[in-house]
């Protein structure tokens, strides 16, 4: 199961990375959130600097810098602190949700000691953040069945000799042999290339079970082949890639229209989410 790199703190996106046995945070989206600014980085420049003149030795030394996904998709690097560093900063930021955000924190560290020990926990939990953001049960099934699948295929990837700069080619590659689209293209069609959104929860269940089957018949072929480098594992996410594209092709003729299609998803769940919210409060 694929760690998750995003928390929702009162449904807005918490960036982290799991890293030397704990939870690094983007100090950028905390701001976002305590100091309800549209100017996040101006404020933690300005914060991060008055923190420092005052010898705050204790944050400077806590915070460091990770390479978070930004906006565009692409990984950059991006200041970020532990629970105990989060927790010190938050302290200089005058908000109401200070309080809440601590015991939130409490809570999200305390999970991930549960998951390590337990790892069926972690699937819980990413079934019941889907719920809450309305997805449907036969959905959330095929879902976690792709983050499964695509945790599995970056691990023979890196074993296999892949850079973590490399697997964003890699699943390039087999979106252009399966979908005829570029992962940009892709998202540009779904109308997310602009924001934090996973594609892949904007894909349709049909969309997602034809990745799924991408990825796992690439991981198939890696170890068939007994692929190492780059340019090979490119070669067998291509083979998988038009293998899986053809069965897409068979299914669009049966079921007489195209299996993507410009719709996003997370849109239909989120409104009929709405729906269900207004009814509730009549």
């Amino acid at each position: 199961m694929k760690e998750n790199k995003l928390a929702l703190f009162e449904e807005k996106e918490i960036r982290r990375e799991w890293y030397n046995e704990d939870w690094y945070f983007s100090i950028i989206d905390v701001v976002e959130i305590l100091a309800e600014t549209d100017r996040p980085r101006k404020y933690w420049s300005d914060l991060k600097q008055k923190l420092i003149t005052e010898g705050c030795i204790e944050v400077s030394e806590k915070i460091g810098q990770l390479k978070l996904s930004s906006k565009d998709g692409k990984k950059r690097l991006t200041d970020v602190a532990n629970t105990k560093g989060i927790l010190r900063i938050i302290q200089s930021i005058p908000s109401p949700k200070a309080e809440p955000f601590k015991l939130w924190l409490a809570q999200v560290g305390n999970e991930r000691l549960e998951e390590i020990v337990n790892p069926e926990l972690a699937i819980n939990r990413a079934k019941e953040t889907y719920v809450r953001k309305g997805y449907e049960d036969t959905w959330i099934v095929q879902r976690l069945k792709s983050i499964d699948s695509r945790k599995e295929l970056t691990d023979t990837w890196k074993v296999r000799g892949a850079k973590n700069k490399d697997y964003a080619i890699l699943t390039d590659e087999i979106y252009k042999s399966t979908f005829n689209m570029s992962t940009a293209q892709y998202k540009k069609l779904k109308g997310i290339n602009k924001t934090k959104r996973n594609l892949r929860d904007s894909m349709g269940k049909l969309e997602l079970a034809i990745t799924n089957l991408a990825e796992v018949t690439a991981n198939e072929i890696h170890n068939t082949n007994d692929s190492f480098g780059l340019e090979n594992l490119k070669d067998d996410v291509q083979e998988a890639g038009k293998i899986t594209g053809k069965a897409r092709k068979d299914i669009e003729q049966k079921i007489g229209k195209n299996v993507v299609e410009g719709v996003n998803y997370k849109n239909l769940t989120t409104n009929k989410l709405k729906k269900i919210k207004n009814k509730e409060k009549l």
